[in-house]
């Protein structure tokens, strides 16, 4: 299947739990493409194109919690999945699982890097937190890391993920601490969640994790 020529990529299997999960990302955050004005359009700057196609941490820290998360009867929505490692772990596990994301590119490689794990497709929807027009689908389970990146997305995300979330949901962000997380949960409150932050070792990385584990339910 081919991605696309103008970005030199790299392949690596990620170790999570007792999965290898395959994975298809750029090579290093430099790369970018622009030919057809896209990122122009969408407001996303050169420097900000490459991330959905780098592997962070935060997302290595969701998919090992999603590798042994309780998902039996769940409906699950991925938030900002870039390369998906969560979603492919559930993927693996035979989750119900869909993934989201803004960036125009990711679809693509989500959907290349499912077919290097799995025979079965991972759901995938062109996600923009701005929709607030009423959505049959809802979720029991949202998931999400480094989503709250910016102060300005806290009330974005928010109000997207009441849009999907079922009366009684659970979301889990990993965030790593870059400050928005307190306005974030009070902004859930309002919509009647209540949150609990704890901190993990993550010993699987290769250093210290910094960040924190949102667990959140209504």
């Amino acid at each position: 299947m081919f991605i696309h020529d103008n970005y030199k990529v790299k392949y690596e299997t990620v170790e999570v739990e007792n999965f290898d999960i395959h994975l298809t990302m750029l090579k290093d955050n430099q790369q970018f493409s622009d030919k057809y004005g896209i990122a122009k359009k969408m407001g996303i700057s050169s420097a900000q194109w490459p991330i959905f196609g780098v592997l962070w941490d935060s997302s290595k820290v969701l998919a090992h919690i999603m590798a042994t998360y309780n998902i039996k009867n769940k409906r699950i929505l991925e938030l900002g999945c870039g390369l998906g490692l969560a979603s492919l772990v559930l993927n693996e596990r035979d989750a119900n699982i869909t993934a989201t994301d803004y960036h125009p590119e990711v679809g693509k490689f989500l959907k290349y890097n499912s077919l290097l794990n799995s025979e079965h497709k991972i759901e995938y929807f062109q996600a923009d937190w701005h929709n607030n027009k009423p959505v049959v689908e809802k979720f029991d389970l949202i998931i999400g890391s480094d989503v709250l990146y910016e102060r300005t997305h806290v009330d974005l995300l928010s109000s997207f993920i009441n849009l999907y979330s079922k009366k009684n949901c659970e979301i889990i962000i990993i965030d790593p601490v870059r400050g928005n997380h307190n306005t974030f949960c009070k902004k859930m409150a309002s919509y009647g969640f209540t949150s609990i932050s704890k901190k993990t070792t993550a010993d699987y990385l290769d250093h210290p994790y910094k960040g924190k584990i949102l667990h959140l339910y209504r």
